[in-house]
């Protein structure tokens, strides 16, 4: 069965191309012009997938996303026309899973959206074989059920961040560099972009680090990059 895909788009032109685009790839496609449009539609198709412009009338990209992460983990690829930073952080750090910063290549979003994808389905299939939730720090994993525990309760996850917490668990004790963990867990080049495994890695260690200013667990390797300690 065909995925759907949900086109947040308020530039007609390009809403438009989008949607004719991904439907020749295979995918269902339902679009929304503006904000409000955007979480009627959502509600509507549940799609496997929302691609988001940051600049939206009436409700921007930004609360759209916020939203739509209290009502779901659908994977969201957010649009934005800023080059900045700050931007960038502040889109993921509101639930994005990533980011394609305008003007981009058909084909590099084409790229990005399968391996949204394909890191979703993934993430809903493989399992390492545990007979319960392995304790990391002040929280315990549970790997098949797809969640983290702290004191017995379900702790909300993103669900990239979870992806990058199982893949470091399947490797305890190695380092990796953030590209090598943009490539494993992210599924694609970033091109030097880094920054977003920081910020998944600051939302891991809010959770299971005894002194998340002092991290012990998911520790930084200077000039190399991160690795996790299991014992």
């Amino acid at each position: 069965m065909a995925q759907t895909i949900l086109v947040v788009e308020d530039e007609d032109t390009l809403r438009e191309t989008l949607a004719y685009q991904l439907e020749q790839d295979g995918y269902n496609v339902v679009t929304a012009g503006n904000g409000g449009m955007a979480l009627t539609e959502f509600r509507r198709a549940r799609p496997d997938l929302v691609l988001l412009d940051l600049m939206l009338p009436e409700l921007s990209g930004m609360e759209v996303a916020r939203i739509l992460r209290r009502e779901s983990d659908v994977p969201i690829l957010m649009l934005t026309a800023r080059g900045s930073e700050i931007d960038k952080v502040v889109g993921l750090e509101v639930g994005a899973d990533d980011y394609v910063t305008k003007p981009f290549s058909l084909r590099e979003l084409q790229a990005r959206i399968r391996a949204v994808l394909r890191r979703r389905e993934g993430a809903g299939s493989s399992t390492v074989e545990q007979a319960g939730p392995i304790s990391v720090g002040r929280a315990q994993v549970d790997l098949s059920g797809h969640r983290l525990l702290r004191d017995g309760a379900v702790r909300p996850i993103k669900p990239k961040a979870f992806e990058l917490l199982a893949f470091l668990l399947r490797n305890p004790g190695q380092v990796f560099s953030r590209e090598q963990l943009l490539a494993d867990v992210w599924g694609y080049d970033y091109g030097g972009e880094t920054r977003t495994v920081d910020v998944h890695v600051h939302w891991l260690r809010a959770e299971i680090e005894p002194d998340p200013k002092h991290p012990a667990v998911l520790e930084t390797v200077r000039g190399v990059g991160y690795v996790l300690r299991t014992s």
